[in-house]
């Protein structure tokens, strides 16, 4: 079995970049792979193109040691790891378009006795289809199977299972579930993951480890979409949904999660739809919650926009241009600069489109993304809310807000989706 010491990661996003920064600390030669020059060019600068908390440091670290270095094209190693996108399309359906370009751009790479992991979260079968693709792309390789026939190349699912804001210690600390094609191929993907992970590394089936983690995220989104369901109903039978929480969480046995503007996330928002597409008639409760979860930025725009009409009502001559309404946070959860699937941008986008003036207050962004770049938009401090607001959206409880909790109790036209301005 091979040192597996030098590493191809393919992709350089909010998973790729810590995972090859991670390997690279433990003097594991690494090549990042990513397709966005600019990413190529800030790395080996030794710099970081996202937020985490500790990746700039073990970056510039690793980078200045010569053990991580990044391209636009992949070159032989002894293990490569996929860690690229897993959208889904029109209708829910998955996107695997990224995974099939990674896994033809690796396969002139490869050679007999490499190591292919799946490290994107994928619907079951994906691990088998880049089986499949990498027989396409090098016929003179014999891969894998899952009656054990013997291969040149071992492919496994090794899916990531990281909190973002906590992705470097989790990266070691988490166990990780290491599904192969083969018993050889998990136990080789074992081989090169014991070398940074200090959890326990265990072994199954590649369908059984897609599920697994797909299973993980659909179980919070379960969760989720109770408190967001109940946050409905005590709004449609004028009961305190947080007062009402705190008090059936008294129960030794409850443990009730706290609503919000919905659920976003590469993960969470997206996962239970590839249980949901494979069994369709199976994963109905899977169905509802997704549902619930993605309803939920609706039910918060009706609130802004019946807050919009009483204005204009209480203010005859009102121009709905005139107003100022606030969107406090646009990342999909606290504390992060990560805007994929956010309910609160889909919000804030919404807003915009009623034509009134819209103030976006985001501490993690230097600039908002093209999807808010409008005329009637502008990022700004929270002072500039607290002076000139005349309705002010809460729905992103980022740390930085508490500080000012106790003011937005003063503010007119408030709408806290996430329960900043109540008490503990």
């Amino acid at each position: 079995m091979n040192d597996l010491k030098r590493i191809v990661v393919m992709g350089l996003g909010y998973v790729g970049l810590p995972t090859a920064a991670v390997f690279a600390s433990r003097r594991v030669d690494v090549l990042g792979v990513d397709v966005n020059q600019r990413a190529v060019d800030t790395i080996n600068q030794g710099k970081v193109h996202i937020v985490e908390p500790s990746l700039d440091i073990v970056v510039r670290a690793t980078v200045t040691e010569g053990y991580l270095r990044a391209a636009t094209r992949p070159e032989p190693a002894d293990a490569f790891l996929i860690a690229v996108p897993t959208p889904f399309k029109d209708g829910n359906v998955p996107d695997l378009s990224y995974v099939e370009a990674a896994t033809r751009s690796l396969a002139a790479s490869l050679r007999p006795g490499n190591l292919v992991v799946l490290e994107s979260t994928s619907p079951v079968g994906t691990t088998e289809a880049v089986c499949e693709w990498l027989a396409e792309e090098r016929p003179d390789l014999t891969l894998p199977h899952s009656h054990g026939s013997a291969s040149d190349i071992r492919v496994a699912h090794c899916p990531e299972r990281v909190l973002p804001g906590q992705v470097i210690r989790e990266l070691v600390e988490n166990d990780r579930v290491i599904g192969g094609i083969t018993p050889y191929c998990a136990e080789t993907a074992v081989t090169l993951y014991r070398q940074v992970v200090q959890g326990e590394c265990v072994i199954t089936t590649a369908r059984t480890a897609e599920l697994a983690k797909l299973a993980e995220n659909s179980f919070r989104d379960i969760n989720i979409a109770y408190a967001n369901e109940l946050s409905l109903i005590c709004d449609r039978l004028d009961i305190n949904v947080w007062e009402m929480i705190r008090l059936a969480n008294r129960h030794p046995r409850v443990n009730i999660l706290q609503p919000g503007a919905g659920v976003g996330g590469h993960c969470i928002a997206v996962d239970p739809w590839f249980i949901a597409h494979s069994a369709p008639e199976q994963a109905r409760l899977i169905r509802t919650a997704r549902d619930i979860n993605d309803h939920k930025p609706d039910w918060v725009m009706t609130k802004v926009q019946s807050a919009i009409e009483r204005m204009e009502q209480d203010h005859p001559g009102t121009q709905r241009s005139d107003i100022r309404v606030a969107c406090l946070g646009v990342a999909f959860k606290p504390d992060i600069d990560d805007l994929r699937e956010s309910p609160a941008l889909r919000i804030t986008q919404g807003i915009a489109k009623l034509g009134c003036q819209v103030l976006v207050v985001e501490p993690n962004v230097r600039e908002l993304p093209p999807s808010l770049q409008a005329d009637n938009i502008k990022l700004v401090n929270m002072l500039q809310v607290l002076q000139t607001a005349d309705i002010t959206c809460v729905l992103v409880r980022h740390a930085s807000f508490m500080e000012i909790r106790n003011l937005l109790h003063e503010v007119d036209g408030l709408i806290d989706v996430v329960g900043l301005t109540e008490a503990p």
